[in-house]
């Protein structure tokens, strides 16, 4: 008998998990994805041409606040999670609700999803996002440029668009970003890459992307979303933490499982947590995976010109997942206002419009600083609608888009960089030469 499936996600991991084990299965029947976290996700059609010989017609995305009358209505027999971030209260009240309508719930066992490359992958993934997973992957991209080795970034799936337009992307130029209509969230993950020089791919139909990115290089590196498991089987996994949420490398799904097979980890933010949580999150490493190598690094936050902001009323614009979904009370612009002595830190919620204050209702815990969402073009209009009503003298760009390139805003805006330091041994470049010897010797 067909099972009958609906795939629970956000527009990512959900539909890899698709493509790898349902696609082209006479033994299940996907009857529907559903779509929450993100906007305006839902009401549309994994189209025919990516669901494959079984789904002439594609396959139907609800919102997940339908759950309950989609199992019913479509006689589901197994709802998968596929989501890339949940704290485990969050995976429970989801499996409760699906539970309680008597269909299966389900979690997949991540190797099965994840693709054998030919070449080498080194995978960066983290416990929660907003852990610096950028500044990581930059600077593994960086010692192996230094290296003279060939590689290319493969990054974790931000469809959110036209999805037949985004099987496979290439982004080697910031012209890109515009040919594929990129979200604000995708900017901020691709912009540093490619102003670094690193071509990165990304999409929809991963072994589609690791197929041509395997032609391009002979080191992939993997650069994960939120708090995923990467898509390709990793030589080398490398995993973020933050110890500015210690105990969610405990507590996350599935950040958890990343701490528990790393080989390397990474605790970041060690000069802005406090000695007590760096001390409590290594413990809780340790007590996990006993055989990772421990990092201890900070992420160093810069700007080009100080004087802007020293003495100014400044309103700080963070990276959106790491603030919203992500739960993280503040980012590197905050952290920079204050390095740098703004005078005052200008709360911009009372300014809020539109989405953007819908935003701040959802995720209450925000605090005065505004999350750079920007899923559509009305919320990106809401969002420098927002920008340009507080009444701020200068706007910190904690979030890596430059927001100049798109947007007019009313104000000067300056932007804030950072870049990973180890503070303990062995260091990143110790850990991956010795690796690639390793390898070579094979």
């Amino acid at each position: 008998m067909v099972k009958r499936i609906i795939i629970m996600g956000a527009a990512g991991r959900d539909f890899h998990n698709f493509n790898m084990l349902y696609k082209d299965n006479p033994e299940y029947k996907v009857v529907a994805f559903t779509a929450a976290q993100i906007p305006y996700i839902s009401d549309r059609i994994y189209p025919a041409e990516l669901a494959g010989k079984l789904y002439p017609k594609g396959i139907p995305i609800f919102s997940e606040d339908r759950i309950e009358e989609l199992i019913k209505e479509l006689k589901v027999d197994e709802v998968v999670l596929s989501y890339s971030d949940l704290l485990y209260e969050e995976v429970m009240h989801k499996a409760s609700r699906v539970l309680a309508t008597g269909a299966d719930f389900k979690l997949i066992n991540p190797y099965a999803t994840m693709l054998k490359s030919s070449k080498i992958v080194i995978s960066v993934c983290a416990a929660r996002t907003g852990s610096g997973k950028s500044t990581v992957s930059r600077k593994v991209a960086s010692i192996l440029r230094s290296k003279g080795i060939k590689f290319v970034v493969v990054r974790h799936p931000m469809p959110y668009g036209d999805l037949k337009r985004q099987v496979v992307q290439k982004f080697t130029c910031l012209e890109d970003l515009d040919k594929y209509e990129c979200t604000i969230e995708e900017r901020e993950e691709y912009e540093p890459h490619i102003n670094d020089g690193n071509i990165v791919f990304a999409g929809v139909d991963y072994k589609r992307i690791l197929e041509e990115a395997e032609k391009e290089a002979d080191v992939i590196i993997w650069d994960g979303g939120n708090n995923d498991l990467p898509f390709f089987y990793p030589d080398l996994h490398i995993v973020v933490i933050d110890p500015l949420r210690v105990g969610h490398e405990l507590t996350s799904y599935p950040g958890e499982v990343n701490v528990r097979i790393a080989d390397v980890i990474v605790i970041n933010k060690v000069d802005v947590a406090s000695p007590e949580d760096v001390k409590k999150t290594e413990e809780n490493v340790k007590a996990i995976n006993k055989k990772a190598i421990i990092i201890k690094a900070k992420s160093e936050v810069f700007v080009s010109n100080p004087d802007i902001i020293r003495g100014k009323r400044v309103l700080v614009v963070e990276d959106g997942p790491s603030v919203t979904h992500g739960h993280l009370g503040f980012g590197a612009g905050y952290v920079a206002a204050k390095k740098y002595g703004a005078k005052e830190i200008v709360d911009p919620r009372p300014y809020a419009v539109g989405s953007i204050r819908q935003a701040y209702e959802e995720y209450k815990h925000i605090g005065p600083i505004l999350p750079a969402v920007g899923y559509s073009k009305e919320q990106i209009r809401d969002l420098v609608e927002t920008i340009n009503n507080t009444p701020a003298e200068v706007v910190v760009l904690g979030t890596p888009a430059n927001l100049a390139m798109f947007a007019k805003i009313n104000k000067p805006m300056i932007r804030v960089n950072y870049y990973l330091e180890e503070i303990s041994k062995p260091t990143l470049s110790n850990v991956i030469n010795k690796f690639l010897k390793e390898r070579l010797l094979q």
